[in-house]
């Protein structure tokens, strides 16, 4: 049996374990249970339920993504259009390095991103709000012109979709999307910029 208390964390970690060995169709809370060498009663101490476990780990995951680009949309040493152009580069790398480095637990989350839709959905939103803060920066210092900052956040996201929606991520690895991602970019700020 475990030694020492048990936290969410390691929990959370285990998790992850158990499904990239099982997937989320065979991973069960006694597979963590047992990989942590403590009784099923004590993870539920920490998580109501399945459901709740899977919730959790989904939320800890795509939370890998944002916290870089939260410290990047709130960076007031970058000017906003550099500073757009710097937020969606680093999600297309976080994103890409994900799926490459992990291939089978990045399938297993979009399963669990599907299952636990308010988990994506929150993420999502906090994305926007990302974008939104970086736009009505632009706004503020003259260099984009947008009378909704928070509408053309969700234009600029939606436009930006095949660099980061996880049903493109075959295409990631495609010869020129670095490129092509800068090309829109640029394309987007030019397009923000005053007229």
């Amino acid at each position: 049996m475990r030694s020492g208390p048990l936290d969410a964390e390691t929990i959370l970690t285990a998790t992850e374990d158990v499904l990239r060995r099982h997937g989320p169709a065979k991973a069960t809370v006694l597979d963590v249970a047992r990989a942590l060498g403590v009784s099923h009663a004590s993870v539920y101490r920490h998580f109501p339920s399945k459901a709740a476990l899977r919730e959790a780990v989904t939320r800890r995951w795509l939370g890998r993504a944002r916290d870089p680009l939260a410290a990047i949309a709130a960076d007031p040493r970058q000017a906003p259009p550099e500073r757009l152009h710097t937020w969606f580069t680093t999600l297309f790398t976080v994103k890409r390095t994900l799926v490459t480095e992990d291939p089978e637990l990045f399938a297993t989350y979009r399963v669990l991103t599907a299952e636990h839709s308010s988990a994506a959905a929150d993420h999502v939103t906090d994305l926007i709000g990302q974008l939104r803060v970086i736009i009505a920066d632009g706004v503020a210092s003259g260099d984009f012109a947008s009378p909704d900052p928070t509408a053309t956040a969700r234009t600029v996201f939606d436009a930006t979709m095949a660099y980061h929606h996880p049903a493109h991520a075959p295409e990631w690895q495609a010869r020129g999307s670095e490129a092509a991602l800068r090309s829109i970019c640029a394309l987007l700020i030019d397009g923000l910029r005053p007229r």
